[in-house]
């Protein structure tokens, strides 16, 4: 019996219902960004045919649903008496705004600051660039509505919303974060970053802690490449920051009543964690480089895979941490 042409395609095909998100999660990054996805469905996304009237260019879809709902949420303030062309072109420089949040929410990491010296040239970002979006000097003193953007407020002016989104994501920290596919995620990001402008206010000693934290991850690293050149190293550099997440993950588990945490951990980062998160004996570590340690196991990666366990105190008591043996 002759399968028909569709029941081919479905036992084919991988774009089903259950996956529709993620393709389309794909799809709206592919607009902001092509570079930023796969190259097969880059190359799948160009062959798809252009908008019949349009620019040729498609839009990113959640931009425009937004507009609908922020339609709907404002629909009983809309005069009957308001021109129609006009309502049509502030809501076509509405989407536009939404979409230029958007833009900053995908690109903004790509012109953070991150060259304090000025030596490292760089292409700006066009889809930063309000002009981009069809939006001028004169439309800097207008209000639109922000959308899902997390202000503080509903309606901003047009500067305003562009200053305070490259105070959040232009500046020292830039967050690369729109390619996830889960929106509660992208979410959590947004609403943690965008109402401080990326800027939390700790308190002195919060913040000379976290740069104590990050001083010793870095400074174990530095002191281990200099002095064993020759050894294999699995180093946590460019990681620096787990050292501080960890050592508030943990403090703030134990002032909730934690007892005990256990950690399960792959070869890169983990010696650094032995010694600045377990407080592993530093002259441990080096005598196991040098080989005065594990002789016996014949293999040069052995410290990678020894376990550790230590108490550590936190505002809810003593915390018993312990280092899984990796086998």
């Amino acid at each position: 019996m002759h399968e028909s042409i569709m029941e081919q395609l479905w036992q084919t095909s991988h774009l089903q219902g259950g996956n529709l998100t993620y393709v389309e999660q794909l799809f709206e990054t592919y607009l902001t960004d092509p570079n930023a996805i796969p190259e097969e469905w880059r190359s799948y996304f160009d062959q798809l045919p252009s908008v019949e009237g349009g620019a040729g260019r498609d839009v990113d879809h959640s931009v425009i649903r937004e507009q609908f709902e922020h339609i709907a949420r404002n629909q009983r303030f809309l005069s009957g008496g308001v021109p129609a062309n006009a309502t049509s072109s502030s809501d076509k420089k509405q989407i536009r705004v939404l979409q230029l949040i958007n833009a900053f929410r995908f690109r903004g990491h790509q012109e953070s600051k991150l060259d304090p010296l000025g030596v490292w040239q760089r292409k700006p970002v066009e889809d930063l660039d309000p002009r981009f979006h069809e939006l001028g000097d004169s439309d800097m003193d207008l209000e639109f509505q922000t959308g899902s953007l997390n202000f503080g407020s509903e309606s901003m002016k047009l500067g305003d919303i562009v200053e305070g989104l490259r105070k959040t994501y232009c500046e020292s920290i830039g967050a690369e974060y729109m390619h996830v596919v889960d929106t509660r995620i992208k979410r959590w990001f947004q609403q943690r970053m965008e109402p401080v402008r990326s800027r939390p206010e700790y308190e002195v000693e919060t913040r000379k802690h976290i740069l104590e934290r990050l001083v010793a991850a870095e400074g174990l690293e530095k002191y281990l490449g200099s002095r064993y050149p020759g050894v294999k190293r699995f180093g946590l550099e460019g990681g620096e920051s787990l050292i501080p997440c960890l050592d508030e993950l943990i403090q703030r588990a134990g002032s909730y009543g934690a007892k005990e945490i256990v950690l399960g951990m792959a070869h890169r980062g983990r010696l650094n964690v032995l010694v600045n998160t377990l407080g592993k004996n530093p002259r441990e570590l080096f005598d196991e480089f040098e080989g005065k340690k594990l002789a016996d196991y014949g293999s040069g990666d052995v410290k990678y895979h020894q376990g550790f366990s230590s108490n550590v105190m936190t505002p809810g008591g003593e915390v018993h941490l312990a280092m899984a043996f990796n086998p």
